[in-house]
């Protein structure tokens, strides 16, 4: 099946290797200063076991499979100035402020418009948050996703470098379930904090709990009492969840999800709220992704994942990188060999949502494959806010359009060899900009001096808000939006879906095998 505009369900039309991103392709070298920016390091790092990949070696080479030595995603280079021009204010607006995921009924048109022999995912989020985070259905039933709230990753996934989004987790049923089987929130809400504490590997507080009600040493003192934190060491989930491990049925392990975890990402456009003047979460959808933890892995089997991809590359007798292959269709999702699949919907050319094609759902699993960054494949959820009050500003249960991220102090980050950072201010001191491929012009004349240096104020201010750096002006927003646009009339997001409007200056349109970054001082999380 084939439409327009070189999409195909079919084949491969452009690459399989779009698992690696437009970033990777960034000129690290100022051709002009001579200053090597290192932006490298948020994604290619040393992970935190049971993630045994370390990649840190990405940081210094740009160590691609031969495929793609010449830059696949030419979006990059494209020049949409004049169709931006012709995109009004007024008419984008409209636009971003339009679903393109329920009708104006109500309903989810995926879920009406997908085959029913579908085998895929079918979206059954309907948006509609209790104080608590939780979705309801049209009947008030809960439909057991659960939003958070979350640091944002670093540079690409800043609303100010073109997209607002968020996350929801769901775990599988009998986590919600106390021990007669019937629908508990105390069970959900305990179960999911246990599963925080243990993919953070940290004591997560929560509101105070009786063990003795769930038979589970929750704070880990060794007896039944009144908890009011999970240890990071919890050995059992509490309700139905509790006999099912006890049964083999679902695992626990220390930075793992138990399995059926299911996520679900929606990337929109950017909104602006003329009353507080601040951007806001797009009712229209770019992206809906989805991922759901099918097999489990033991810290062995993740182990030799991480060591069979070393010994490729050492068999291959060079650092040059060797084509990875993720097997799947675009209709069940794409397998990252730990456990998980991957699939996505992606604004067709009327701004409707359909299947990704499998050349496009590619592109998602570099990042939630064998990256150092995350923990089980899992970028967000690590980067979840703590808090167990609804009126704590970093009470972390709950949708972006119901807390926002003005007011929120930045987080800190350890790295082995350089000890704890402020991680944004981090950022922008190794990357000397604040996106990877270094063209937000708005944030470089907010926090850079015209020599390069950093202005001591702003990073004060960044300390206490962190909207400061991440939320752009109206003007930037909207130009963003319309840029995006753009490339959705040409559905060619198989050659990268940035969404810049004017060509791109500092990223390589070919490199060679072996070619270094020129980063010598690598950072290491």
């Amino acid at each position: 099946m084939e439409k327009e505009n070189h999409i195909s369900y079919d084949k491969v039309i452009n690459t399989r290797a779009s698992y690696i991103t437009s970033m990777c392709y960034t000129k690290t070298k100022d051709e002009h200063t001579g200053v090597v920016s290192n932006p490298c390091y948020s994604c290619h790092t040393k992970g935190k076991i049971p993630n045994y990949f370390n990649d840190t070696n990405l940081q210094k080479e740009y160590s691609f499979p031969k495929e793609i030595l010449k830059n696949p995603f030419s979006n990059l280079f494209k020049d949409r100035a004049q169709k931006v021009a012709k995109i009004t204010d007024e008419s984008i607006l409209e636009y971003v402020r339009e679903s393109n995921y329920f009708d104006y009924k109500g309903n989810i048109v995926l879920k009406e418009t997908l085959p029913l022999n579908w085998k895929g995912y079918k979206p059954d989020c309907y948006y509609d948050f209790d104080e608590e985070g939780f979705d309801r259905d049209p009947k008030g039933k809960l439909t057991r996703w659960r939003a958070l709230r979350y640091y944002p990753f670093l540079g690409t996934f800043w609303p100010t470098n073109g997209s607002t989004d968020d996350v929801l987790i769901r775990l599988d049923t009998s986590f919600s379930q106390n021990v007669q089987g019937e629908i508990d929130r105390n069970v959900y809400k305990l179960n999911l904090s246990i599963v925080e504490a243990l993919v953070k590997q940290k004591n997560i507080a929560i509101n105070t709990a009786d063990e003795q009600q769930y038979g589970v040493d929750l704070n880990g003192n060794g007896q039944l009492d009144e908890a009011s934190y999970i240890s990071k060491d919890v050995k059992s989930y509490v309700g139905k969840a509790k006999d099912a491990l006890n049964r083999g049925e679902i695992h626990l392990a220390k930075g793992l999800f138990p399995e059926n975890t299911e996520f679900l990402h929606s990337v929109r456009y950017i909104d602006w709220d003329e009353n507080t003047g601040n951007v806001t979460i797009a009712k229209r959808m770019k992206e809906l992704r989805y991922a759901k933890k099918t097999k489990w892995l033991t810290y062995s089997e993740i182990s030799r994942v991480a060591s069979a991809e070393l010994w490729e590359a050492q068999m291959n007798e060079t650092t040059q990188g060797v084509m990875a292959t993720f097997r799947g269709n675009y209709e069940e999702g794409l397998n990252n060999d730990l456990g998980w699949v991957y699939q996505g919907f992606i604004e067709d050319r009327e701004g409707e949502l359909r299947p990704q094609t499998h050349e496009e759902t590619i592109g998602c699993m570099g990042c939630h494959a064998h990256l150092g960054a995350t923990a089980d494949s899992i970028f967000s959820f690590p980067r979840k806010f703590e808090g167990t009050s609804l009126a704590d500003k970093m009470y972390g249960w709950n949708h972006w359009s119901q807390k926002g991220l003005k007011g929120i102090p930045e987080p800190k980050a350890s790295y082995l060899n350089k000890g704890e950072k402020y991680e944004y201010s981090f950022y922008l001191t190794n990357n000397h900009s604040g996106n990877e491929f270094r063209n937000n012009s708005e944030v470089q004349e907010k926090f850079f001096e015209a020599d390069g240096a950093l202005k001591t104020e702003m990073i004060e201010r960044l300390h206490q808000d962190i909207s400061l750096l991440l939320f752009p002006s109206k003007r930037r927003a909207l130009e963003l939006n319309k840029g995006y646009k753009a490339m959705v009339k040409e559905q060619s997001y198989i050659y990268g879906r940035d969404a810049n409007v004017e060509p791109m200056q500092n990223v390589y349109q070919e490199v060679s095998e072996g070619q270094m970054t020129h980063i010598e001082d690598t950072v290491v999380q």
